[in-house]
């Protein structure tokens, strides 16, 4: 299957798209690990085609995109019936929600209930690995425990709620950048005695809603050694 090319990044000598024309429109970065969440989350819908992908320039931002889109200045974001909404969580529950496409959510109250428990922890699971970046300690230990963990609490497959669902999607980006820096610069090989989470990884690299989204580890990998090494 031929690669399908992705649009530029806007910069600041970019105009802009014809906002509030009735287009929607996820305002992404391809670095961005959040934006990438709901990328992944859109592709999984098959809405490639309804949600339009207008990729930033974070380092070299249009003026536009803070004053006429999203006053946080932040990606994501979403331009959808002439409002535009942030926060990346809340942007996947949004379009698993409201567009066409598989359901990313189970209808299961337990497996509801464990999204929201994954959900909560991500910002906890981040914080505790980029300190295990920054520093000599190996704090990341627990938050990659936590995760062989919850992949050992539904038996019916080999995702965070047993089927795949946004759960995973919330981590997905996280693990593609931590899992080839560590193994290079910290030699941590998140995957050893955690058989579930080595075969998590697995799996979401068949995923080709996924695949359509990753960066070439290298680059990541660099990238990371620029911030933290």
């Amino acid at each position: 299957m031929a690669t399908k090319v992705l649009p530029p990044a806007l910069d600041s000598t970019s105009e802009p798209p014809p906002l509030f024309d009735g287009t929607t429109r996820l305002y992404i970065s391809y670095t961005c690990p959040y934006a990438q969440r709901v990328w992944i989350t859109r592709n999984c819908k098959g809405l490639q085609e309804k949600i339009k992908l207008v990729p930033i320039d974070l380092q070299n931002r249009p003026d536009w995109y803070m004053e006429k889109v999203h006053l946080a200045n932040k990606v994501p974001s979403l331009e959808h019936n002439n409002e535009v909404k942030g926060e990346s969580l809340d942007l996947m529950k949004f379009i698993d929600s409201h567009f066409e496409g598989p359901s990313l959510f189970p209808d299961d109250p337990a497996k509801r209930e464990f999204a929201e428990e994954l959900f909560s922890y991500t910002d906890t699971f981040n914080k505790t690995v980029r300190s295990s970046l920054q520093g000599d300690g190996n704090e990341a230990s627990a938050a990659f425990d936590y995760l062989e963990t919850a992949l050992s609490k539904f038996n019916d497959g080999p995702f965070l709620l047993g089927h795949f669902s946004i759960a995973d999607i919330a981590y997905a980006p996280f693990i593609e950048r931590y899992q080839p820096f560590l193994l290079e610069v910290k030699k941590n090989d998140i995957t050893a005695g955690r058989p579930k989470l080595a075969a998590w990884i697995e799996e979401m690299n068949k995923n080709e809603a996924f695949n359509q989204t990753r960066r070439d580890p290298k680059e990541l990998v660099e990238t990371y050694k620029k911030r933290f090494a």
